[in-house]
């Protein structure tokens, strides 16, 4: 399986443990992944589009960590970011699995840094259903 990730580099600490958790976890589970970077949030979606249309990944998993600050910022960050990412699934037809976490605070992202390696199982299982739905036509 070929499996892309796209990292975005804001709250750089927190992304970076989700990431290291995420190629740890397409090691184990022997898919080949391929790491993008990103500022932030808000541009995962647009390297999501890229890489779905390049039709090179069978599936694509996207990595950050927003964090609530004091602002409406945070809603906008976290819902257009999730909003994005589904919408590049729907219309690539290449599974993406959301592993961008939007938290209160530090704590609640340390809690959740194993969604990395979730959001990478679930893009791999989603894979193997379009594969196999494929397979039945």
């Amino acid at each position: 399986m070929r499996l892309g990730i796209v990292a975005s580099r804001f709250n750089e600490a927190l992304a970076g443990k989700l990431l290291e958790r995420a190629r740890g976890e397409a090691r184990r589970l022997g898919a080949e992944a391929a790491v993008v970077q990103v500022p932030g949030a808000l541009e995962i979606p647009m390297a999501l589009q890229w890489m779905a249309q390049s039709g090179r990944y069978d599936a694509l998993v996207a990595i950050g960590a927003v964090v609530r600050g004091e602002t409406y910022h945070f809603e906008v960050v976290a819902n257009e970011s999730a909003r994005g990412v589904m919408e590049v699934a729907l219309q690539c037809g290449v599974p993406v699995a959301n592993g961008i976490l939007t938290t209160n605070d530090e704590a609640q992202a340390e809690a959740r840094l194993d969604k990395g390696a979730e959001a990478v199982r679930a893009a791999l299982e989603m894979a193997r259903v379009r594969a196999q739905l494929h397979e039945e036509r």
